[in-house]
């Protein structure tokens, strides 16, 4: 592709306007861990929820899109839409119970949590797991995803996009810390959608607008008779996919299944933001802002390219014709989305090259932030350098900030997907979800059902693993659901079995986060605190759960209302319309009360001895 001098404008343009802001934000950012880290907790929820949007939307997330409905039609986006279930779960069930926890990393929540030397190595053990390994993988992901993107439009080699991305990148990360990630999310994400709605825009034109889409796709069956428009899967005549794409999901992944951005319970970088805002009604407000603009503003224009590129690209084979120098090893459906932005005129390409940039670098920014906050808060002032000044770990910080990116540069040559590895990162993940979600809410969770959980689950990832190695299959879905089953049973056994955190821990724990539900009645007694008082701040499991549905129904309500109308189906748009609107009244009135009952900082200060780690 050859951009013209307009073009070229265009994308000098978007970077300075991403990126200028943020250089205003090194002075502040290099004060203390808190500033860089966490922004000083006082980020607005609509800063926050627009960084935790503009993080999920990488330079990947397109391709992997499009890679799915190649594969698996519109359907196969139940991989993803099925954790609306957790991200609405956070919202009601755990924002408010983060921001009072007054931890810099969620991987902190376990020593106020748990007691002994087991909190201590959960810490340590995730601060490295997660913070370097899993955290590279998920860079590694984003960076293919802008090797292919750059290998299509400009024909660069992958060290080429690297040195790129990584001098971009790891210098603005390094410099601004979480005060110009979040600047330089907020700018980015409005020039990213409006890049993708135009990518969609022409790819309709392209093919010869959307009757014609429709028509083609509808007469066109893919494998194994897929229709590709369907949004829901085939029952009746392809019931390994429905398993596999809808039910399997809706069942059981959404709880199961620990994966960034989308944990049960919160976790990673939307802990992060939570952490950061300013309030507990910001913390809330922030997760559902962010649910919201994720599952309803963001997929259809994705989805259109790729219904386009089936039409354009029937095989791989066709894109590989195309681009004839293009790198044999980049080839996938995951690369039909930049093979389709071809298509788009003069000065939209420049828009949507500026679009990719700054997709890929919100998500890398976050990630290598969020990655050093767990390397230096979690591992090198806990266990290395405990009595350092603060000038001394944000040097740190920066420099983790450049390791990372040459870690995950590294893992870059070995992947080949972003399917493979979103399906990789979920089978890591696999069988721990559950504990996060209960470990708010049952006193009797403790350090070593962590540890026990981990260790089960990667144990039976491994023994499936050889299982299949000796010459016997098993379904994914099947080894998915004996993964968890084994790590729950042990999980629970060792709540009952295992060491208890000790009593002053637990009510300690109580009286600075207040969770609520029975799980706590006789922690709760210990520690003083009356029903009327807990009641106070109206949570309850019940409040929880119709907001829980409200939030789920709002959001699938509006996503499939907007597929119906570009399918041109008005009586369903219509219809689903209704339900959102009914179930948008009652979403407001249980936010409405949620903030009410929000406990004021000052009086958590004062409750909490006038110190919350801040």
């Amino acid at each position: 592709m050859h951009l013209h001098l307009i073009d070229w404008i265009i994308v000098l343009g978007t970077l300075l306007i991403c990126f200028i802001p943020a250089l205003f934000f090194g002075k502040r950012a290099g004060k203390n861990t808190s500033e860089f880290f966490v922004s000083g907790r006082s980020v607005p929820w609509w800063l926050a929820g627009l960084s935790m949007v503009a993080t999920t939307f990488s330079s990947d997330t397109p391709n992997l899109v499009t890679d799915i409905v190649r594969r698996q039609g519109v359907a196969g986006n139940w991989c993803w839409w099925a954790f609306t279930l957790t991200g609405v779960a956070t919202v009601f069930f755990y924002a408010r119970l983060w921001r009072r926890s007054g931890v810099m990393t969620d991987l902190e929540f376990y020593e106020i949590r748990y007691s002994g030397k087991a909190a201590s190595i959960v810490r340590g053990f995730r601060s490295i797991y997660l913070g370097l390994f899993f955290n590279c993988i998920i860079m590694a992901s984003v960076n293919l995803a802008a090797c292919k993107i750059a290998g299509i439009l400009f024909g660069l080699e992958r060290w080429q996009t690297l040195l790129f991305c990584g001098l971009l990148n790891v210098v603005f990360a390094a410099h601004s810390g979480l005060w110009g990630v979040l600047v330089i999310d907020m700018i980015q994400f409005f020039i990213k959608m409006t890049a993708v709605i135009a990518a969609a825009f022409f790819a309709v034109k392209h093919v010869g607008g959307m009757e014609t889409l429709i028509s083609t796709l509808s007469a066109k069956a893919g494998p194994q008779g897929l229709n590709y428009l369907n949004i829901l899967p085939d029952f009746t005549n392809n019931w390994d996919m429905a398993i596999a794409v809808f039910i399997m999901p809706i069942a059981v992944q959404w709880w199961a299944v620990w994966y960034p951005g989308s944990e049960p319970g919160g976790g990673s970088f939307i802990a992060q933001r939570m952490l950061a805002s300013k309030s507990e009604k910001d913390s809330l407000g922030s997760v559902l802002f962010f649910n919201i603009a994720h599952y309803v503003l963001r997929p259809w224009p994705w989805i259109l390219v790729a219904l386009c590129s089936i039409i354009v690209y029937p095989e791989i084979a066709d894109i590989q014709k195309a681009f004839p120098n293009l790198d044999p090893k980049l080839l996938g459906h995951d690369i039909a989305y930049p093979a389709m932005l071809i298509f788009m005129p003069v000065g939209f390409i420049g828009l949507m090259v500026g679009g990719l940039i700054a997709a890929n670098s919100s998500t890398i920014l976050t990630l290598l932030n969020w990655g050093a906050s767990y390397l230096v808060h979690d591992f090198y002032q806990r266990f290395i350098r405990k009595n350092a000044d603060e000038k001394h770990y944000v040097l740190v910080g920066r420099l983790a900030t450049i390791g990372l990116f040459i870690c995950a540069s590294a893992l870059t040559f070995v992947l080949d997907s972003a399917k493979d590895n979103f399906d990789i990162m979920l089978q890591v993940g696999a069988g721990t979800g559950l504990l996060y979600l209960v470990r708010w809410f049952w006193w009797r969770v403790n350090a070593w059902c962590e540890v026990v959980a981990m260790i089960s689950s990667f144990a039976a990832s491994v023994g499936i693993l050889i299982y299949h190695k000796t010459g016997h299959t098993m379904g994914t879905h099947v080894g998915l659901l004996v993964t968890i089953a084994i790590t729950t049973v042990c999980w629970v056994l060792t709540a009952y079995l295992g060491p208890q955190t000790d009593r002053k821990t637990l009510v300690d724990f109580y009286r600075k986060v207040r969770p609520f539900g029975p799980g706590w009645t006789r922690i709760r007694k210990e520690a003083g605190i009356s029903d009327e008082e807990a009641r106070a701040t109206h949570e309850n499991i019940p409040l929880a759960l119709l907001g829980w549905v409200a939030g789920c129904t709002v959001i699938w309500s509006s996503l499939f209302a907007v597929g119906n109308y570009l399918y041109g189906q008005t009586g369903n748009a219509l219809m689903l319309a209704g339900v959102f609107v009914v179930s948008g009244i009652a979403l407001i009135g249980v936010v409405n009360r949620l903030w009410s009952g929000c406990i004021p900082e000052t009086t958590k200060e004062s409750s909490n001895g006038g110190s919350q780690n801040e």
